[in-house]
Order: structure tokens, then sequence, then C-alpha cells
């Protein structure tokens, strides 16, 4: 079971029910402050952090690149801007674990995110 925990600035409800729906029983779920859900991924309380803010870095993975570092954290998704699903895809097996984007594209990219992370 993976654990995923969902900081960032912005819908944080919608985005763990988003998460929740995909995932069902292969994931737990839950929802914190920006630097609580970046202490449980550093210390391995968590496997994964999702946020979402309204440029998808900023808000969203701020307290995640200042305490896991900017290699374990990858944006997106950011106004005009999604990467493919290759893409995001690239960045999970790359190794990051924390992923930000824009709240208007949590239905496009968080998908794709939890089908590589569920494998």
């Amino acid at each position: 079971m993976r654990r995923i925990v969902i900081g960032g600035q912005i819908d944080k409800e919608r985005l763990a029910a988003t998460v929740r729906n995909i995932c069902g029983d292969k994931a737990l779920v839950t929802v914190k402050t920006d630097i609580e859900a970046a202490m449980d991924v550093k210390t391995n309380i968590a496997d994964y952090y999702l946020g979402a803010c309204n440029t998808g870095g900023g808000g969203a993975l701020a307290m995640a690149i200042a305490l896991l570092g900017a290699h374990k954290c990858a944006t997106v998704s950011m106004p005009g801007n999604i990467k493919t699903d290759d893409e995001i895809k690239f960045e999970i097996i790359a190794g990051k674990k924390a992923f930000g984007f824009t709240a208007q594209h949590i239905e496009m990219v968080v998908p794709v995110i939890l089908a590589e992370i569920l494998k």
C-alpha cells in the first residue's frame, strides 16, 4: 500500500478525494500542512507528496523543495504548460517523490502520476 500525503496551498480536499477515488484501497491518503507532508516523505512516513497551487511550483512545492531538495521534486503542470504523460512518468522513474501542479490540472495529471506509482 502506498502512503500519499497531500500538501499544497489550494484545493487539498478536492485533490485528496481525487486520489482516494483513483487509488481505492491501494493507498492511504492523508491531508496535511505543507511542512508536515514534506517531513512525512523525508522521514519515510509517506511515500509521495502531491500538492496544488496557482503556479504549480511555488505554493505547491516550496516546503517539499526546502526539505527534500529540488532533485526529489517535480512541477508537472503550470499555467499554460502541462508535461506529457511520458514526461510525468519519467519524473517518477527518476526517483521524484513530490509533485506540484495547478489545481486546474488535477484531473489531467493526477491519474498519470498515480498509475505510475501504483505499479
